[in-house]
């Protein structure tokens, strides 16, 4: 994949994750929040495909082989936006139990996220 061709597919991946959750909201009788989710996807997506021609950082990003700088930048991005998902589905979670219902899906999410953490510390650690 060429790094231009990276750039127009990140945001046409946000693009068709707001539209498959339109799709499922109007699907599931839900409308309102399929349109604000397909809203905030767009805007990234519109976002995203303006950084591409002006953002220095974000075609180094995209690059097919980003220099170490990118890498560790892109790292730390994917890094922090784990520990928010895992935070935020944690408390999730035990607001789920504090209100006395079961914490499922929740729990499911918590779950994989601790599994796949030491499994990848484990994996991780024999690589380098």
């Amino acid at each position: 994949m060429t790094s231009n061709t990276a750039r127009r597919a990140v945001p046409g991946f946000f693009l068709a994750v707001g539209g498959a959750c339109l799709l499922a909201a109007t699907v599931g009788g839900h409308l309102a929040p399929g349109l604000v989710a397909f809203g905030i996807l767009a805007v990234c997506s519109l976002a995203l495909a303006l950084l591409g021609r002006r953002s220095e950082t974000y075609q180094g990003l995209t690059e097919k082989a980003p220099d170490e700088r990118f890498a560790r930048i892109g790292g730390w991005a994917w890094a922090g936006t784990g520990i928010v998902l895992t935070v935020g589905n944690l408390s999730a979670f035990i607001g789920e139990l504090a209100s006395g219902r079961s914490g499922d899906p929740y729990f499911w999410f918590v779950a994989t996220a601790a599994i796949t953490y030491i499994a990848l510390v484990a994996f991780l650690s024999r690589r380098t």
